[in-house]
């Protein structure tokens, strides 16, 4: 029987409460660490040799969608009841809105050090210390919008010129593309907009969100989980067109070894993203 994934802003108490008692769990029994060692260890960019699975890459979409469903499936484990609910960003934008209440993920950080002070994940609240992380902190951090330097979330609009990209990926297969879905919803860009759509998300929540230790703050799966529906979206609207590349890239291709074609393998799993393209039988958006 298939679950669903709701809006957090449609979430009842009961279900925002009981969510966050399951994250909450994972983290006491440390295997919510696990999962930010595992993005870690898979955050390799353009710059580095080897393969790339995580990020700027095309199995970007499929590597977090597996990602996600072994965390749900931890959560469901500890409640069956819960989900990974999704955050709209075109449409819950300011720095109090959901998800930012002191009932789910709580708000901002404080000025001077970026701390999280309020809040189920709040250092202060004894239940979310981080424990692997790109600096020494052992708090959450967050810098919601950047007011120093302040960002805007993406759009609706910004969405839509992603969406309306019938092409999966292209070639070089990288961060540099400008063309194809897939780069454009990840969103490396360059010049005066260098950042779009899941990577602006990223800079605009800040703090440890920044870095392959993002996992680190919850918000991490209701970012990744509307970017999951975004693939689902796209494919509903572009029905003929599929995952890129179909075949591995040739021994004379600077990409070749480092990116995932559809029928290979993507690691650390023994799955596919042909595999993962329709997970129609396991849940569904609401």
């Amino acid at each position: 029987m298939t679950y669903v994934r709701k809006d957090v802003s449609r979430l009842t108490r009961t279900e925002r409460r009981r969510f966050v008692e399951a994250l909450l769990e994972l983290k006491r029994s440390g295997e919510y660490d696990e999962f930010v060692r595992l993005h870690v260890a898979h955050f390799v960019g353009d710059g580095h040799r080897g393969l790339r699975a995580a990020h700027m890459t095309p199995s970007f979409l499929p590597w977090h969608r597996r990602f996600l469903l072994d965390l749900e499936s931890a959560l469901r484990r500890v409640d069956s009841s819960v989900t990974v609910p999704y955050w709209d960003w075109t449409r819950d934008r300011t720095t109090t809105s959901v998800p930012w209440t002191d009932d789910l993920l709580g708000g901002n950080g404080r000025r001077f050090d970026r701390q999280v002070m309020t809040g189920p994940f709040a250092y202060a609240a004894g239940h979310w210390t981080i424990r692997v992380g790109v600096t020494d902190d052992e708090f959450l951090t967050r810098d919601l919008g950047r007011p120093r330097r302040p960002i805007a979330l993406p759009t609706e609009d910004d969405l839509n010129r992603a969406l309306d990209d019938p092409v999966y990926d292209v070639s070089p297969w990288d961060s540099t593309v400008t063309r194809g879905f897939r780069n454009q919803l990840e969103g490396w860009g360059s010049g005066s907009n260098p950042w779009r759509n899941h990577n602006r998300v990223h800079r605009w929540v800040g703090g440890a969100m920044l870095g392959g230790a993002s996992v680190n703050d919850p918000v991490f799966w209701l970012v990744h989980a509307f970017v999951d529906l975004q693939w689902q979206r796209w494919q509903q609207r572009h029905r003929n067109h599929r995952y890129l590349p179909d075949r591995p890239p040739g021994r004379g291709s600077p990409q070749y070894g480092r990116i995932v074609a559809r029928h290979q393998r993507l690691p650390p799993w023994d799955v596919t993203p042909d595999e993962l393209e329709d997970v129609s039988h396991i849940y569904r958006y609401a």
